[in-house]
């Protein structure tokens, strides 16, 4: 049996005046034998490759992401002004096409845009990997119901979180992905912070992607825009839409079906 104790579990080990791999392996051989070895989950071989396809289409969406902002940023240079919301659409496409630049400018947005387009076909060609894969798994089409989360966001949570089973309440998984708030408590004094992060940055990523997009009269948007305009901060109301929303996911993986969506939504 292979177990992987966790590494936040065991930093306390760093802290110790004397540390080789002798005493790190006979004090993780106690917590074993006492039953309080912090374990990690070990996430079975088709779970890891579809993390690594999900993951490597995440990371050339930042790539391109990141080509655009740099397009953005010439014309800005240049004294262009970009009247359309959104620069790479049809609109776009022909500013950019009949926009007269340097020649250092245009050279620069031209290579941009092949770097644009090559990524383009990349994502797309990973996108329709992942969804092929995903395509019988019954937990995936039934977070798809979920206002806000789509076919894309859908596989960031059933790639990331892998076998639901290992959570027993919607709460865990919250905890899991970081959305929960910090606790630290001694005697009398109680203090809650900001959330923790700790977890799958993906999970966390899609959660608020997804509550950022839906509409005011669903449960998910009311507690955005509830919560938003109590405490004065948007973001802090999209934080705790996102905890709804994965208790919504925790129960669509397990049961493949959500049942108090229809009546909430409406």
């Amino acid at each position: 049996m292979s177990l992987l104790a966790h590494p936040l579990g065991v930093k306390m080990f760093s802290y110790r005046r004397v540390k080789n791999d002798e005493r790190d392996a006979a004090d993780l051989a106690d917590l074993l034998r006492m039953g309080r070895l912090p374990e990690a989950w070990i996430a079975p071989p088709t779970t890891r490759e579809l993390r690594g396809w999900v993951r490597h289409r995440a990371k050339l969406v930042g790539l391109r992401s990141s080509l655009k902002c740099q397009v953005h940023a010439v014309l800005a240079a240049a004294g262009v002004q970009v009247p359309m919301s959104d620069l790479f659409g049809a609109g776009g496409q022909q500013l950019l096409a009949t926009t007269r630049l340097a020649v250092e400018s245009r050279s620069r947005v031209d290579s941009l845009l092949r770097l644009i387009n090559a990524l383009d076909f990349e994502i797309d060609t990973f996108a329709r990997l992942v969804a092929g894969r995903l395509r019988t798994d019954p937990g995936y089409r039934a977070i798809q119901a979920i206002p806000g989360v789509g076919p894309l966001l859908a596989a960031v949570f059933v790639a990331e979180i892998g076998d639901i089973s290992r959570f027993t309440r919607p709460q865990q998984l919250a905890s899991w992905a970081g959305l929960t708030p910090k606790h630290h408590e001694s005697d009398t004094t109680v203090h809650r912070g900001r959330i923790t992060k700790q977890g799958s940055r993906l999970v966390r990523w899609a959660a608020v992607e997804a509550v950022q997009r839906v509409p005011a009269h669903t449960l998910l948007g009311q507690i955005r825009d509830r919560v938003g305009e109590r405490r004065g901060v948007r973001n802090i109301g999209a934080v705790a839409a996102a905890r709804e929303l994965t208790t919504l996911v925790f129960y669509g993986l397990r049961d493949h079906h959500i049942r108090c969506l229809p009546a909430r939504a409406a």
